[in-house]
């Protein structure tokens, strides 16, 4: 089958609601700053009616990596589920507008279409309550086989792993993606995410990844240690490829077992780290899928990880093409 797609990815398909706000505020309200939490629709509710003013955007870790590839110019693919509800009409149409393809069916009959809360505290750490909704309805009868085969590379979110039914359509997808000679990317999503399921997740790298993100807290989880590169060691053996971002340490690249380092692109204000790692997965998988060396790779994602933080919000307000065009990139 013809190559039709840079990057195919499953994610959750998730609406950001973006507001800033103190740490005072994440004491009063139990929340951990940085984190990720889970909530029930009625907590979400009762958080988003003590927040700031907020921006609404389409979000969802993977999501938005598509919409970062699309600003570069690649062709994207989302797989996610949404509920046949606004928001899901909403998403699915911000989806197409950036000229990704979407096509999952919506839920009929269950729960809405995911919402995350998400609070930005002034040093631009953000802290996200997320209520998944309709994003965990996502099954394996949900994977496109067509869209499959057809990318380059197929990226799977690693927040999906809270769910089983998601498990096995990341275990159908990596097993026609292997079986077309696709590769597999998986982005680990969040530390607690790792502490959750570290046994499946290391399983799954194993067996499957050939290309795995992470941030440097998340790759120490998954291996618990303290020592980043005992860490970095530890993983050597397990994927091809990684690159496991260190906030304003740049990131390193692991290249079947050769250590590459990328600085990070300066930036003249940090506003809000929302989607820095899914914009980084962005730059690297355009440049990976267009033939570029794994150097430049990194540095296409650090250019990305550095306009998303510049600004509320989870996705490029700029094009990432004409950026990085600039840039000599």
């Amino acid at each position: 089958m013809p190559e039709l797609y840079d990057v195919a990815a499953i994610g959750n398909a998730i609406v950001d609601v973006i507001a800033p706000c103190t740490d005072a505020f994440l004491s009063d309200n139990g929340l951990t700053k940085g984190a990720m939490m889970l909530v029930d629709p009625d907590a979400s509710a009762a958080l988003y009616s003590k927040m700031a003013q907020a921006v609404e955007a389409s979000g969802g870790s993977a999501a938005n990596t598509i919409a970062g590839l699309a600003s570069f110019g690649g062709k994207g693919a989302f797989m996610g589920k949404v509920a046949d509800d606004q928001l899901g009409r909403t998403f699915a149409n911000d989806m197409r507008a950036i000229g990704a393809r979407f096509e999952n069916k919506p839920l009929v009959g269950g729960p809405a279409t995911a919402v995350s809360m998400i609070n930005v505290t002034p040093d631009a750490q953000r802290t996200m309550c997320t209520y998944l909704g309709a994003s965990v309805e996502f099954t394996d009868d949900d994977v496109e086989k067509d869209i499959v085969e057809a990318a380059k590379i197929v990226y799977l979110e690693g927040y999906l792993f809270d769910a089983e039914a998601a498990r096995k359509a990341f275990a159908k997808a990596a097993a026609l993606a292997h079986g077309s000679g696709r590769m597999i990317a998986l982005t680990l999503s969040d530390s607690f995410v790792v502490e959750r399921h570290r046994a499946a997740l290391l399983g799954f790298i194993e067996g499957q990844v050939d290309l795995l993100f992470a941030n440097e807290d998340e790759l120490k989880s998954l291996f618990q240690t303290d020592d980043f590169d005992a860490a970095l060691n530890a993983l050597r053996p397990h994927v091809k490829i990684a690159a496991v971002t260190r906030s304003e340490k740049g990131s390193v690249i692991i290249d079947h077992g050769e250590r590459l380092t990328v600085a990070v692109e300066p930036v003249e204000k940090v506003v809000d780290s929302t989607g820095a790692g899914d914009q980084y997965a962005a730059g690297f998988m355009f440049g990976l899928s267009r033939g570029r060396p794994l150097q430049q790779c990194g540095k296409l994602a650090s250019l990305a990880a550095a306009e998303v933080i510049s600004h509320y919000g989870p996705r490029p307000a700029v094009s990432l093409k004409e950026l990085a065009e600039s840039k000599g990139y």
